[in-house]
């Protein structure tokens, strides 16, 4: 059973590469200046990524608690599905929002 709880961590980490995967494609896809692809394509998925570390990541020194942080992580993740749909790729984007759902189910499940 241990194994199976380290690969929902996994999947997770994994989870929140393709938010700032999707986010950075929808970046550089919705915008035809260079200047917003930059801005969009990698200032958004970095500016994701400082907010998750700053107030979702385990370890971190401002770490949110209870509803605060699952809207929080409710708003980032859902991020990565809205911008998958954004781009035109709705199936990656129903994919990934389902693995999202699950993999925080079988996490408050196994107090992850």
């Amino acid at each position: 059973m241990d194994a199976i709880k380290m690969l929902n961590l996994l999947v997770r980490f994994l989870l929140e590469l393709c938010l700032l995967a999707a986010v950075g494609y929808w970046g550089f896809e919705a915008h035809s200046s260079w200047a917003l692809k930059i801005l969009f394509g990698i200032g958004l998925p970095l500016l994701i990524a400082v907010l998750w570390g700053m107030f979702l990541a385990p370890k971190s020194a401002y770490r949110l608690g209870g509803i605060p942080y699952l809207a929080a992580e409710f708003v980032l993740l859902g991020s990565g599905a809205v911008a998958l749909f954004a781009s035109g790729k709705p199936n990656l984007a129903w994919i990934y929002a389902i693995m999202v759902v699950v993999n925080k189910v079988l996490m408050v499940v196994w107090r992850q």
